[in-house]
């Protein structure tokens, strides 16, 4: 039986409304924290970010073709993504995005940099590729889902901290995940194993590494200029099927 448009889009929807409730939760509670618990907080998450960044970047470590190891493949991936990210100035026109929402809505604070982060942080992830291509596909939320509670208990973090910002990652949510599963039906012809699909793992890791970089970002050790690497994640397939043709 065909899945109906809600049915398809299900988690999206409760990823939307659990980043709504803890954006909410963590404006309420911006000018309640002293300023040490804001930082602990968002230092905690940081951590965490490190952490689910590195379990990310190891799935690289899974993929091989031929003689050529997938952390080469993720090195090459990153590296040429991250050019044509400045190339195309991505992180300047997401800042942009940023900026115009503050405007438009007087933000205040550190709008942009949380609309960024959060929006990185919220969308880029084997959790949201596998859980949308699930949803879509199935009708089955249940990745999306426990990625919504996740999304939510960061926000609350995100949100104290950088504040109005993180909530406006929602839309980025909607359009992505639910543009995903949307079209989970065409990529599953393609895909027909997407969790252990070589090619899914590479994009997996390379989405580990621009985690990773984000957790550094939230911790303040630097600043990575994050969404220039985001058209890595359309060139690892690319790159893993030139590869495998040459080899």
């Amino acid at each position: 039986m065909a899945l109906d448009f809600f049915a398809k889009t299900s988690g999206t929807w409760i990823n939307a409304t659990t980043v709504a409730l803890g954006t909410t939760l963590g404006l309420f509670l911006k000018h309640r924290l002293p300023l040490r618990m804001q930082q602990i907080i968002t230092q905690g998450v940081g951590l965490l970010t490190l952490f689910l960044g590195l379990t990310m970047a190891g799935s690289m470590a899974q993929v091989q073709v031929g003689s050529v190891d997938g952390v080469v493949l993720g090195l090459l991936t990153i590296v040429l993504g991250g050019v044509l990210g400045e190339w195309w100035r991505i992180e300047a026109g997401l800042h942009s995005v940023g900026n115009w929402l503050k405007n438009r809505f007087r933000g205040s604070g550190s709008f942009t940099e949380g609309f960024v982060a959060a929006s990185l942080l919220f969308c880029v992830g084997p959790m949201t590729l596998l859980g949308s291509l699930n949803n879509g596909l199935t009708g089955d939320n249940t990745l999306l889902t426990l990625k919504a509670v996740m999304d939510g208990i960061a926000a609350i973090a995100l949100s104290s901290s950088f504040g109005v910002g993180v909530g406006f990652s929602i839309v980025v949510i909607l359009l992505y995940q639910g543009g995903i599963s949307l079209v989970a039906g065409i990529l599953a012809q393609a895909l027909p194993d997407p969790a252990n699909n070589p090619q899914i793992l590479l994009v997996t890791g390379v989405g580990g590494l621009m985690i990773l970089a984000t957790g550094i970002n939230l911790l303040e050790l630097a600043q990575v200029r994050v969404a220039s690497f985001l058209p890595a994640l359309g060139l690892a397939p690319l790159i893993y099927q030139v590869v495998k043709f040459i080899g």
